[in-house]
Order: structure tokens, then C-alpha cells, then sequence
């Protein structure tokens, strides 16, 4: 599924189906889920989030946005203005990726000192 993109300041009040909205100054993007169940999507960008890659033309957006609060459930990744579909997670593999999540974060913000937190980003 092919989709676009916008470098915005602001998040519109409207948001178009297939269109990616990238706020640098806010640090986040917004997009309408791509299974057509009409959610919003929020990434944020950030260390312990999602990381944006503008090559000039296209964007892409690591790692996959997986929508596990919404009803429909969707995985996917965004790569080169492209959306690839990822299988399906089951409760377990949420549960898991939930509090990985959870212990990256915790970690990373609770570094003391520059150097926890360079041998956090070399964890990864």
C-alpha cells in the first residue's frame, strides 16, 4: 500500500486516510490506521519510541506500529512511503512487547550519567 507524507507544524484537524503527518518541532507523526478503521495513530519519535528516516524523498518509520489498544489490531511497518503488513500478534507476544517496553523506558530515563545511557542505545 503506497501512502504519503507532510511536514507539518501542527497536526491538522483533519486528517486524510493515507497520509503520514511528521511535526519535527513536536517530535511525532500522526496517521490514520491503515486497515481503514478510521483510529489515529501516534508515534512519537524519541529514543525509547519511534525513530523517523527522511531520505530526501521518502519516509520510513522504525520499528513497526503495531496497534495493539484499537479493535482491528494491526501491524505494520512503514518503509519508504510504503505500508508492509506484519502477522498478527497474539495476547502473549502484546503482553511481552508491553513490558519491554515498559523496561527500555524506565531504564533509559532513569540513567544516572551520559554514560548509562550510551550503554543503553549499544543494547539495542
Amino acid at each position: 500500500m503506497k501512502i504519503s507524507h507532510k511536514f507539518v507544524k501542527n497536526i491538522p484537524d483533519k486528517i486524510e486516510e493515507g497520509v503520514v503527518y511528521i511535526s519535527i518541532e513536536y517530535a511525532t507523526a500522526i496517521h490514520k490506521c491503515f486497515c481503514g478503521c478510521g483510529n489515529e495513530v501516534v508515534t512519537p519519535f524519541s529514543p525509547t519510541d519511534w525513530e523517523l528516516i527522511f531520505n530526501g524523498k521518502t519516509i520510513s518509520i522504525y520499528p513497526s506500529v503495531g496497534n495493539w489498544n484499537f479493535d482491528c489490531r494491526s501491524h505494520y511497518w512503514i518503509t519508504s512511503n510504503q505500508v508492509k503488513w506484519a502477522p498478527k500478534w497474539t495476547k502473549g507476544q502484546i503482553e511481552r512487547g508491553v513490558d519491554s517496553d515498559r523496561k527500555n523506558k524506565k531504564e533509559y530515563y532513569s540513567a544516572k550519567d551520559r554514560k548509562s545511557i550510551f550503554s543503553f542505545l549499544n543494547k539495542k
